[in-house]
């Protein structure tokens, strides 16, 4: 006996119905597993972007040490109110500020975190926020001048980057 495709149609939807669910439920589950982990992720360079910013204002300090020490070594009589000298540690001062890139950093880590706890399709936003949190970390890691600071935001990179893969999987 042939079945008519009117008399399969009711078994055929629902069928279709329930698997339409069913994946639906499965890609909720694997949203919030791929958000958990994208926190966790979010948290350790927060953690990472705190020791950055305690380690920073020692930079200067390390900085006009080791110039003192290469003028001493030189031979050359030092002033310590030597206006030359002062001008060159404040232009370093300023060439290796990122407290700037720290602030942005940690504002988009927070519109992550935000758009992430949307109910809405993200993925391009979140990927946008990525590209614009690497853009911090290189010109972070251009103007630190400290190998602390660069292993730290070396780091990040490796966050970043594993984030950059996971919200390859968002819509």
């Amino acid at each position: 006996q042939v079945i008519g495709a009117e008399d399969a149609w009711p078994g055929v939807d629902r069928a279709l119905r329930a698997a339409l669910s069913d994946l639906i439920k499965m890609r909720e589950r694997e949203g919030k597993h791929l958000a958990k982990d994208l926190i966790h992720r979010l948290k350790e360079i927060r953690k990472t972007l705190k020791e950055i910013r305690a380690l920073h204002p020692d930079v200067v300090k390390k900085y006009r040490a080791a110039l003192l020490d290469r003028i001493q070594k030189a031979g050359l009589p030092i002033v310590s109110d030597d206006e030359r000298l002062l001008k060159e540690i404040s232009f370093f001062a300023d060439r290796s500020d990122v407290s700037e890139e720290l602030t942005r950093l940690e504002s988009h880590l927070a519109q992550f975190a935000h758009h992430l706890r949307r109910n809405e399709p993200v993925g391009r936003t979140l990927e946008f926020i990525t590209q614009e949190m690497a853009r911090e970390l290189n010109t972070l890691g251009a103007k630190a001048n400290d190998a602390g600071i660069s292993q730290r935001v070396v780091a990040c990179k490796s966050e970043l980057e594993k984030i950059r893969e996971q919200i390859q999987n968002l819509e």
